[in-house]
């Protein structure tokens, strides 16, 4: 890791990688504050504040990806399915293919995979635009609506205990830090590829 390019990319997880000097990591340890240690020990010139920041998102969303979504899991649905059946369901209408990729933060492609697979389990339907053949609309079926409702309430149950170590005012402060940091960054970027 370093202080521009965060995690490394060693093992495909954005973890960092301190094994070379500090073996395994224990347990409920902050491997960041390590690499951060290590990084200032070799150029204590460099201010490496931003990467406990981005080294920290990245090591949480690492570690919340590798967990396993008990209540996903056991509908048989990955996460970014259930994002796409939720996109659906939260905003209660059609949307397009092109739609969903916005709403989830996925390219075309995975979106066309999911939705095959989803369609396939009779979860979703695609209909095409009578105006325009090259677009489509994709709604939830009573399944896919019935699979949701029923899977959120367990889900969010899952997340919580996820989090139960932040008290409700911790979570509140993290909550809004990360939503302004969010809404910065798809400022910036928007800006960019405007």
């Amino acid at each position: 890791m370093t202080a521009t390019q965060g995690p490394s990319a060693g093992d495909g997880a954005g973890t960092p990688d301190t094994s070379s000097t500090t073996g395994t990591s224990a347990p409920g340890r902050d491997t960041v504050a390590e690499v951060v240690r290590q990084w200032r020990a070799v150029h204590p010139d460099l201010d490496t504040g931003p990467m406990e920041v981005i080294g920290r998102i990245n090591r949480c969303a690492a570690l919340f990806q590798q967990a396993e979504d008990a209540p996903l899991r056991r509908a048989g649905l990955t996460r970014p399915e259930f994002d796409l059946l939720g996109a659906l369901r939260r905003t209660g209408h059609e949307l397009t293919p092109s739609e969903l990729a916005r709403e989830t933060f996925s390219s075309g492609a995975a979106v066309t995979k999911r939705l095959k697979q989803l369609t396939e389990r009779g979860l979703v339907e695609r209909r095409g635009d009578t105006r325009d053949r090259r677009v489509a609309h994709v709604r939830l079926t009573d399944a896919g609506r019935e699979l949701v409702d029923g899977i959120l309430p367990s889900q969010l149950a899952y997340e919580n205990a996820v989090l139960s170590g932040l008290g409700d005012g911790e979570l509140g402060d993290l909550a809004g830090l990360l939503g302004g940091l969010l809404a910065q960054l798809e400022g910036r970027l928007g800006a960019l590829r405007a």
